[in-house]
């Protein structure tokens, strides 16, 4: 393992750890050596548990449902209580609802603002409190090209996703000085089960592709080994950063 990208002794937690983008930073992050908690909605799911022992690292799942305030406030906790420190934390669940900003209930955009961006700021503030202390930590935020860019019948997902990139600045500029790294990643159209309705509108999806030079979605492995970058010694002085992780679409 080269050393600025060795996690080893490190303990890392992860939302959204079951499938899609979470689950490869996830088995990304202990495969780089780090220990991993899931906090992850259903505390039985233990698929990606096991694939991470088979790593050969240690793995606590962590009930997380970031539409309940009090199991979000705790997991922080759970975890330095379980481990005994927190070294990384990365927040990739995150959900949307997609109407016409007309139409739009405010039903939908209360949950959309209080799991993508709300809960984010606690799980940070939670972690920010067992890592300036100790003067290192890293944090990594799941952007969106809706951090830069308005987008179509997603109002409350494109403001949320502008509040990460803020928020992400926000404690960067106040825990770097602490040895604490904050900064996040802008996926650009990965092939999630989020993306499932695009990828299968036969003239959204040619659109896309027309449109990222790279001329593919991306995957969720694509993402993770940004997550690994930002969660290692090699990021030390990368701080208050979103990386754009499109196949160039922000270029174009």
């Amino acid at each position: 393992m080269n050393p600025l990208f060795d996690l080893t002794g490190r303990i890392a937690a992860v939302t959204g750890p079951t499938r899609g983008i979470g689950r490869a930073i996830a088995i990304a992050l202990a495969r780089a050596g780090a220990d991993i908690a899931l906090l992850q909605r259903n505390p039985h799911d233990e698929a990606v548990k096991r694939e991470i022992e088979t790593l050969g690292r240690a793995c606590f799942i962590v009930p997380c449902d970031l539409e309940r305030p009090e199991e979000v406030k705790a997991a922080i906790p759970a975890v330095t209580a379980h481990f005994g420190q927190l070294d990384i934390l990365v927040n990739c669940a995150g959900i949307t609802r997609r109407t016409p900003a007309v139409d739009y209930t405010e039903d939908d955009w209360d949950v959309v603002l209080q799991v993508n961006l709300k809960h984010v700021w606690l799980l940070c503030q939670h972690a920010g409190r067992a890592m300036v202390p100790r003067g290192s930590g890293k944090i990594i935020n799941i952007a969106s090209l809706l951090s830069f860019q308005g987008g179509i019948n997603v109002p409350a997902y494109a403001a949320s996703k502008g509040g990460i990139a803020q928020l992400t600045k926000a404690l960067s500029n106040e825990w770097a000085k602490h040895g604490v790294n904050v900064n996040a990643i802008a996926p650009g159209y990965i092939a999630t089960d989020m993306n499932t309705a695009l990828m299968n509108d036969e003239t959204r999806n040619r659109q896309i592709l027309e449109r990222i030079p790279a001329g593919r979605w991306g995957d969720a492995e694509d993402i993770a080994g940004t997550a690994v970058f930002l969660a290692s010694p090699a990021a030390n002085y990368v701080n208050g950063h979103i990386l754009a992780v499109d196949g160039g679409w922000l270029g174009r």
